[in-house]
């Protein structure tokens, strides 16, 4: 999973599962990878699987998976991945920071899979790090290691390290992997086989969230209508299709926001998208043309332009300024015109 090859061929990738680990993030990690060796018809990667004694480890699910390697005769593999999920502080100890610190002074680049940073911060690992770990496990975790920059993405990759947020993330980490070192064309034929959205980037959310504003009116139809557009900052609907989920007519639609809001539903979701962005600038270190991604344009250009419209500076001026300082008008000046919410801007 680390950023650079390892010019090792296969490349040889370490899991090491501590007990009650989340088997769905691992295998997630896994299938690709398998995938991708079948494809190409030859073996790209390859994976050692480590438990704390050599032993079968139990996962949350109640599971046992064997494992390849004890810590004692584990071999020394490029990159590493602790994969934990519930209570990782039960399987930190003295003994496996010291193999954990270890590995690290040894070149191993060292990640973490749904909670499995705990236990690399408990190891002082990740210090001045970008990581993320599940949504459940971030607020605790950044009370308790304020030197590491916990956000909530699907997956960080840095030539420091790598994590994700377990479940599904850990099949978009593994994309990424593939993509990076065999190029596009292999890692769409893997996303195919896993039948797996090809469209979500390190930066998107982990969950598609609820959205409850106690200023707004409560209309059942405004609500679903502006939680269908926070679940789709990414990939944006066209207003048509946005009414079509909601069973409206597009006039129907408009009326609603304009008696609503006093604004239109085309203006509301370009609010949406550049918000969350200036939350991206703002808690992340993803790049312009990243978050620019995530929030559904097409390009650095356009995303820059429609972000200085609405919060009155570009994306790069607001990284420049100081976190108390920031501009972020409730509404746009601008009006976007159905063409640019049918498609990445």
């Amino acid at each position: 999973m680390r950023l650079t090859s390892s010019a090792q061929s296969p490349e040889s990738i370490g899991f090491l599962l501590l007990p009650r680990f989340a088997m769905v993030a691992f295998f997630s990690a896994i299938e690709p990878l398998r995938i991708a060796n079948r494809i190409s018809g030859r073996p790209l990667f390859h994976w050692e699987v480590v438990s704390r004694d050599g032993r079968p480890v139990t996962a949350s699910n109640g599971m046992s998976l064997d494992a390849d390697h004890s810590l004692e005769d584990a071999p020394l593999t490029p990159s590493l991945a602790v994969c934990s999920s519930f209570a990782p502080d039960d399987a930190i100890d003295d003994t496996l920071i010291a193999w954990l610190r270890e590995r690290a002074t040894q070149g191993c680049v060292l990640g973490g899979m749904d909670t499995g940073c705990v236990v690399l911060a408990a190891a002082g690992l990740l210090d001045d790090q970008t990581v993320t770990l599940h949504w459940e496990s971030l607020p605790e975790f950044r009370a308790r290691f304020p030197r590491v920059d916990a956000v909530e993405s699907l997956y960080e990759v840095t030539p420091e390290g790598f994590s994700c947020a377990g479940g599904s993330s850990a099949i978009d980490m593994s994309l990424d992997l593939i993509r990076r070192r065999h190029g596009d064309d292999l890692a769409e034929r893997v996303c195919d086989q896993l039948l797996h959205d090809q469209g979500r980037r390190p930066a998107s959310r982990q969950r598609d969230p609820v959205w409850r504003d106690p200023l707004m009116p409560e209309d059942p139809l405004l609500t679903r209508a502006i939680a269908l557009m926070e679940a789709n900052l990414d990939t944006p609907l066209g207003i048509a299709e946005l009414a079509a989920e909601l069973g409206l007519s597009w006039r129907r639609l408009e009326r609603l926001f304009v008696r609503q809001l006093g604004t239109s539903p085309q203006r509301i979701y370009m609010t949406r998208r550049l918000d969350h962005a200036h939350r991206l600038l703002r808690e992340t270190r993803h790049s312009v043309m990243e978050i620019a991604l995530a929030c559904g344009f097409g390009s650095a250009s356009s995303f820059t332009r429609a972000f200085r419209r609405h919060h009155g500076l570009t994306p790069s001026a607001l990284r420049g300024r100081p976190s108390g300082a920031s501009s972020n008008s409730p509404f746009s000046n601008h009006e976007p015109s159905n063409h640019e919410l049918s498609n990445r801007a």
